[in-house]
């Protein structure tokens, strides 16, 4: 009988034995799966993220040339009816010069700058002030000030009154311009 008994009991030990590897191959396997699976979502979420960087930078162009379109034809700059040349891309010099010394503006428009500058006539680079107003070429609208950015430019007439000396009477002075409007590059 006690060979039975030892029999019997070798042959459960043999069998635990075999049980204990098979759970553990089924550990293993379950853990190899799971890496498998951890490593293809790190590697389609790398692939999905590695565009993003530069959707940002194309989507921060697209509103720039958006802005530079709308900036001239916004009430703030816009000719509006004042002048008979008042249709789009007309810009009011005056409203602008008023708008240079505005703080409440700095931060109305996502751009790190608004430059205006005289395209023809234009002789010397003389930024203006309420001083040299109107014999200037350059009106910086506001200016964050930035090291790597970059400019959007559309063509615009520029437009203001002027008094003839001899009569006295108003008139409408319009110049070829250029409105620039610039923003910061994303690192």
């Amino acid at each position: 009988m006690k060979k039975t008994k030892t029999r019997s009991a070798s042959c459960f030990k043999m069998n635990n034995k075999k049980s204990q590897m098979k759970i553990q191959q089924m550990a293993f396997m379950l853990v190899a799966v799971t890496l498998f699976f951890v490593l293809v979502g790190l590697f389609v979420l790398g692939i999905g993220f590695s565009g993003l960087k530069q959707s940002s930078e194309t989507l921060e162009k697209e509103n720039a040339v958006l802005l530079v379109s709308e900036l001239a034809n916004s009430p703030e700059f816009s000719c509006g009816e004042v002048y008979k040349y008042g249709d789009s891309y007309c810009v009011d010099e005056d409203k602008v010069m008023a708008l240079k010394n505005m703080d409440e503006y700095s931060n109305f428009w996502d751009v790190n700058s608004i430059e205006i500058r005289k395209v023809y006539p234009s002789e010397n680079e003389i930024e203006c002030s309420k001083e040299n107003y109107p014999d200037c070429n350059v009106i910086k609208v506001y200016s964050r000030g930035s090291n790597q950015e970059i400019f959007k430019s559309s063509f615009i007439s520029l437009c203001r009154k002027e008094k003839v000396l001899e009569t006295g009477e108003n008139y409408d002075k319009c110049e070829i311009g250029k409105l620039l409007v610039s923003y910061e590059v994303q690192k």
